[in-house]
């Protein structure tokens, strides 16, 4: 795991695994926590990163209901979770699914974990909106596309996006079960001018990005997502992000997305 930090009040971890990313905010004497890292070790040694960083954090946040989002409270057990309406709604429909797939996870590469993952009382947090840290505001953005729920955070005084699946440098868009390509580039279209203003965009998987590096990975998911629609399993994959693991993601986009339309007479 490793550590960065973007403004005096946001640093980021990143896991060993998947490169999913792990955003903790600070207002005044209170911080939250925005997802998380995914190995027990990492997880273990975080309360211990953030208080060096004098960060205390009160809560924890997911910006949406992916098992691997949803694991600080391993690190802050007594810290609330907040989630985006759609994504509490997402985990009262799914009941135990994101602890299943988690110990489907923890058995094929053999982890062990002090006991198993526990989420009650998530609150529900209204999407477009805002959340209160310390005397200021985080602000909640729609992100749903890659699911079927989930949120973007955006921190103006630091000008950070946390953004969750969307503008990953070494992931391209994933249309999961419940996602869709129509909400992706409505996110994506929402996320534009956030990207603009940033200093730093964190996506969940991947290398924090400033903003013209953020800009130019939207204008290829943008593009992949168009023929995606356009042309099914023929959408070529953004450049740097063609390999085994990403063609994979894409046969499995193609599946879901369906064939595109024939022309008339074809």
């Amino acid at each position: 795991m490793k550590a960065v930090g973007l403004h005096p009040d946001v640093f980021v971890v990143t896991s060993r695994i998947w490169q999913t990313t792990c955003t903790l905010v600070k207002s005044g004497d209170e911080a939250f926590c925005v997802d998380s890292p995914v190995l027990p070790d990492e997880l273990e040694l975080l309360p211990a990163v953030a208080s060096q960083a004098e960060f205390r954090v009160v809560g924890c946040l997911a910006t949406h209901a992916d098992w691997d989002h949803l694991l600080g409270r391993y690190a802050f057990a007594d810290a609330p979770l907040g989630l985006a309406e759609s994504s509490a709604a997402r985990l009262r429909n799914e009941p135990g699914a994101a602890q299943r797939q988690l110990r489907e996870f923890d058995e094929e590469h053999y982890v062990e974990r002090p006991g198993p993952l526990t989420l009650p009382g998530a609150q529900a947090l209204p999407v477009p909106g805002h959340c209160s840290l310390g005397e200021r505001e985080l602000e909640l953005h729609p992100g749903d596309g890659h699911t079927a729920d989930g949120m973007a955070l955006w921190v103006p005084w630091a000008s950070v996006l946390a953004c969750g699946d969307y503008l990953s440098p070494v992931e391209i868009p994933w249309i999961s079960p419940g996602g869709s390509v129509s909400a992706y580039l409505a996110t994506l279209a929402r996320l534009e001018p956030l990207v603009e203003q940033a200093s730093f965009v964190v996506p969940g998987h991947g290398a924090v990005l400033d903003s013209s590096r953020a800009l130019a990975i939207l204008g290829e998911d943008r593009s992949y997502l168009t023929a995606l629609l356009e042309r099914g399993s023929d959408a070529p994959l953004p450049l740097a992000r063609r390999n085994g693991a990403m063609r994979k993601i894409h046969a499995e986009n193609v599946e879901r997305v369906g064939s595109p339309p024939t022309a008339a007479g074809s």
